[in-house]
């Protein structure tokens, strides 16, 4: 052999041994994925006392059949896979394990429940998938120590009440604070969450916490109760039969506190309207999603999107149903995710970049209101802005404001 070439198949030689594992590093697939398709489980009450919520997964599979008409993700298909669990534990242990161990999704995405999502939240820990974007407003879902397979995806119970305390000292720093709570998680997160930002001065400026439980028939007595110990902001922690009772009832009593309400009860049709239009002039809430029929939004850029998507995917839908604003928010943060995996499929890559999302702001998500996360801050959306109730509508003011205690 000519001594002149060796020095060049040598090397040629190394060459290709280097670039073997390159290419073969190029895809890393777990269970669920393949060079054509992703498939991704979900669980949703499309029937049951919470079937209202049944609109989220629809949206969400329209959202992603947009993606896949438009050559999907990284040239992957989405295949969603989306049982029925009726807001039922028992039926939502039943689908996931069908999810994971018989269809073998790659992961399960925006699953709605607190009490549901509760039940198999330590089964998809131990089995490691990802129960990623979960769709409940509970703070146990940002606790990457202890259930790192599990990130929720709205604000939190919990970072609402913060942003309520800090409008709260900000607008009456000598206020006398009432806070009336559902008596569970739900009540118990929005209470600690008031507490948190107010600190040392909680003992001093909640004058009252009156609890009240889901199986009573009304809540009047209550407010009456409320009404006389002379507070002057009213926190209002009730689901919307309750919240439009409470309401009714503070209006006949002719109480007038600063009334801040929870967004679980923000509906017009569910609660305002029964509680009376008139009695429900300048209760204060906080949203986080664009109103696709709030005209303020018709020449939002993510808003004309949004609506080219609903006129295509989704004719016919109740656009004023901020439910789908919320499904597509969720199923567009999902799908920034996965472009972040590249080819790097695998569930632990997928959580990687799920705790790595900087400053996303989703179509549907107010301006100013984006979605970040770290590996220790499993909270993707902590920031919302105030929103007071005027001439039977939801009209947004001021800042965007952070449910983080330092800022």
């Amino acid at each position: 052999m000519n001594n002149k070439r060796l020095p060049l198949l040598v090397a040629a030689a190394t060459f290709t041994l280097l670039a073997i594992p390159s290419a073969f590093a190029q895809k890393k697939y777990d269970t669920g994925v393949t060079d054509a398709e992703i498939r991704i489980g979900n669980v949703e009450a499309y029937s049951g006392p919470a079937s209202a919520y049944g609109i989220i997964g629809k949206t969400e599979d329209a959202y992603f059949k947009m993606v896949n008409d438009n050559g999907g993700v990284n040239g992957r298909k989405i295949n969603f896979i989306s049982y029925d669990d009726g807001y039922s534990p028992p039926k939502t242990v039943e689908q996931v394990r069908k999810l994971i161990e018989s269809d073998e999704v790659f992961l399960v995405f925006n699953a709605l429940g607190t009490p549901t999502q509760t039940a198999v939240q330590k089964y998809q820990n131990t089995k490691k998938v990802p129960q990623l974007f979960v769709a409940t407003g509970a703070s146990k879902w940002d606790e990457p120590k202890n259930f790192p397979w599990t990130m929720g995806f709205q604000p939190s119970y919990r970072a609402e009440a913060r942003i309520f305390a800090k409008y709260i000292l900000k607008e009456k720093p000598d206020a006398k604070i009432a806070v009336f709570y559902q008596n569970d998680d739900f009540g118990k997160d929005y209470l600690a969450g008031l507490k948190d930002v107010l600190g040392e001065k909680a003992s001093t400026l909640i004058i009252a916490e009156e609890s009240y439980e889901t199986t009573e028939p009304s809540i009047d007595s209550h407010i009456v109760k409320l009404k006389g110990t002379g507070a002057d902001v009213l926190v209002d922690i009730t689901t919307p039969k309750f919240a439009a009772q409470a309401i009714k009832k503070a209006a006949e009593l002719q109480w007038k506190p600063m009334h801040l309400l929870t967004d679980v009860s923000i509906s017009i049709g569910a609660v305002m309207k029964p509680a009376g239009l008139e009695a429900s002039e300048g209760v204060l809430s906080a949203g986080y999603l664009k109103d696709a029929s709030d005209p303020q939004w018709k020449d939002d850029e993510g808003m004309k999107k949004f609506m080219a998507f609903a006129e295509k995917y989704m004719p016919g839908a109740n656009l004023a149903d901020l439910n789908l604003a919320y499904g597509y928010a969720a199923a567009q943060t999902m799908v920034q995710v996965l472009k972040q995996c590249g080819d790097e499929l695998t569930r632990e890559n997928v959580m990687k970049q799920a705790a790595s999302l900087k400053d996303f702001a989703a179509e549907t998500l107010i301006p100013g209101i984006k979605v970040n996360t770290s590996p220790t801050d499993f909270a993707p959306i902590e920031q919302l802005k105030m929103m007071r109730f005027t001439n039977g509508k939801w009209d947004l003011f001021g800042d965007v404001i952070s449910a983080e205690t330092g800022r």
